[in-house]
Order: structure tokens, then sequence, then C-alpha cells
């Protein structure tokens, strides 16, 4: 690992030490996830023996791990950080061995917010006269402001999932099924750079009103309206996400007329991206342009979501948020409309904001995409 890479684990660590001493936990636990990724840069596989970061701001790091996973988690970047690493056999109460590295006290302690249930009731059993809460409130903050390499990183799978779309003309027939083309769509992520696949929805006629539809045996008829939403995993363990809409032959009047008020809904809230903006001004703007077609009651979910080392991170585009946007945030701009038994419709990209403004990861074209 070269050295960039160790000093922003490092730095990350001391921000993340100093939120602990701004808060009301002892420490925070971390187990195979996103969160440890994002610390440590130990992208560990979650099994049953568990491994655990054990973070607090009164003494060093310490990261307990099975035996059997001592030179894995030695080889990651965890060995260059000089992070003190225990081990625990098979016959090891690991949990007490985890109390036993939180300061003493009966003060709360944070838990990761994607570890198991069977390891959080392991340390609860091994701490039961301490609170746990969820760790996210230490962590969070810090993982939705991103650094320069995170954008880079962002941005570059922007890129990637852009390549795809611009390559789904190619691939969209009609008389072929849902799957069909969710499987060609599949292995065009793959060839243009996303170590996996996330997601692959293509949702035709009907099922364009159900926004997680994935993939069915719906074959995809002329003039049905098609939205493809897709995303993966980049080598760097940075997502992408990002939907367009696509017809083969030209969809109703009414429709075309619908999906322009939301192509306008979107290109309004990615242009409002701004510092000091906030995010329930964000998720209100879109909402406001949707009603005056009528539109507003279908638009049935939040406007956005945070992206990184997860699909689906903080923030989220919510109503009611007074969350206040800052640079460095990332997110998805994602108004739709869904029209059960009829169809729907959906236009996303991921954008960051910037120290004056708003950059997008995605550049696809964003009108109907009505194909030959």
């Amino acid at each position: 690992m070269n050295s960039a890479s160790v000093t922003r684990f490092a730095d990350r660590l001391l921000r993340a030490r100093t939120a602990l001493e701004q808060s009301s936990v002892d420490g925070v636990l971390i187990t195979p996830g996103p969160d440890l990724q994002y610390l440590i840069g130990y992208d560990a596989v979650p099994l049953e023996r568990i491994t655990c970061l054990v973070l607090t701001s009164v003494s060093a790091p310490v990261l307990i791990v099975p035996r059997l996973e001592l030179l894995a988690a030695q080889a990651s970047p965890v060995g260059a950080l000089g992070i003190e690493v225990s081990t625990w056999d098979e016959a090891d109460d690991p949990y007490g061995l985890i109390a036993d590295a939180l300061p003493a006290g009966s003060g709360a302690y944070g838990v990761d917010d994607r570890m198991w249930a069977a390891k959080v009731l392991g340390l609860r059993g091994a701490m039961p006269h301490r609170p746990q809460v969820v760790a996210g409130a230490v962590i969070n903050p810090l993982r939705m402001r991103k650094d320069a390499d995170e954008v880079t990183a962002l941005l570059q799978a922007g890129a990637a999932i852009d390549r795809v779309h611009a390559g789904i003309p190619q691939i969209l027939r009609a008389g072929m099924t849902e799957a069909q083309a969710g499987s060609l769509i599949g292995e065009l992520i793959l060839a243009e750079g996303h170590t996996r696949v996330d997601f692959v929805i293509v949702a035709a006629g009907a099922n364009g009103a159900s926004p997680h539809h994935e993939v069915s045996d719906h074959v995809i008829a002329p003039g049905e309206p098609i939205v493809i939403d897709i995303g993966g995993t980049m080598p760097g363990g940075y997502r992408s996400d990002s939907t367009r809409v696509y017809c083969i032959g030209e969809p109703d009047a009414q429709y075309r007329k619908a999906y322009d008020c939301l192509q306008r809904a979107q290109a309004a809230t990615v242009a409002a991206v701004r510092p000091g903006v906030t995010i329930g001004e964000l998720d209100s703007l879109p909402r406001q342009i949707l009603a005056e077609e009528e539109l507003a009651e279908f638009f049935i979910h939040r406007t956005g979501h945070g992206i990184g080392l997860e699909t689906h991170e903080e923030p989220y585009l919510m109503m009611g948020s007074d969350l206040v946007v800052e640079p460095g945030m990332a997110f998805s701009v994602e108004p739709g409309f869904y029209l059960p038994g009829r169809y729907g419709a959906r236009i996303e990209d991921i954008v960051v904001c910037t120290n004056d403004g708003v950059v997008s990861a995605n550049n696809q074209p964003h009108e109907l995409m009505c194909l030959n």
C-alpha cells in the first residue's frame, strides 16, 4: 500500500477518534462491512466468527480477529497502519476479549450499523450493563463528506455506468424479455470496468410503476416505456447508480408530456444543489414541479440517497430534513412518477456538492430515448 493510502486511513481513524471525544459513547465496535473498509481499508468477509475493530478516544485501536484470519488482516492496510491485531482461538470467548478492550465503566458503546444481530446479542451478553447504540452517529457524518480521492472514485464509477447506458440502445429490442435484456446489461456493466453487478432493473410498461421491479419474463413491446436503473461496484469499492428511460418506438402523448415534466424537475433539482441548501428543500423542489402536471402524488419515494462504499448511505434526500448540504456530499437526484397498472419513469444522476455548486457523475442524455 502506498504512503498516500496509509495517510488517508490514518486520518480517518484520527477523525473518528476526535468524533468519539465529542460524543457520549465510550467507543465503537466495527465488524466487516463498509465502516471497517472505510476506516482501515480491511475488506473482510462477514462470517460467523467475529472480526471487530475496537475504536476509542483514549486508547490505540485494536483489531480482534480469529487466528485463522490473522495473515489476511496483516496483508490488508492494517499492517502498514501499525494497528495492534489480537487473535482468538476456537475455544475462546471473543466477546469477552472485545469487552476487555473497551475502557472500563458502564458507559454506552456503539455497534456498527451493519453488524449481524447474533454478534450484537453476543456483545450484549458480554456487557449486560452497558447500553448499546448505533455507531452510525459517529461514523456516518465522516463517510457523508467525501474527500478528493472518493470524489474521483465516484466520478470514475459514474463514467463507467454512463458507458453502459450508452450501449443499451444496441441491446434493447422489441420481443425480448426484461430478463434477457437484464442479462446482457449485466455483462456490459462488468465489461465497462465494474468488478460486481449490484443490481439491474429493467421495468417495461406497467412494471415501471414498481420502483424496485428488477426483471421478469415480461416481453418488451413497442411503445412501452422501459425504466432501466443499473449500478455496480468498482475495483476500489465505490458504487455507481444511474437511471434512464427508453422506449422501442414512441410512447403515447400523455406519457411524453409527463416525462417532459419529470425531466424539468430532475434538472432543476440538480441545479439547486449547492452548499447551504437543506436536504428537505432538495426533496420538495421536484415535487412542486411535478405537481404542475398532477404527478406529485405519484412520486412515492425520497428524492435521493447518498452513495459511496454503499449504494444507499447517508445523506438521504427526505422530506422535512433540515440537514445542510456541504461540499463533498455525494448523492443521487432521482425523482420519478409511478402510475399502477400503467407505467412509470425515473431519471437519476449521482451528483457531488462542490465549494460553489455541483458536479454530476452521470452525463448521459436525460431525454426519453426512443429507439427504432
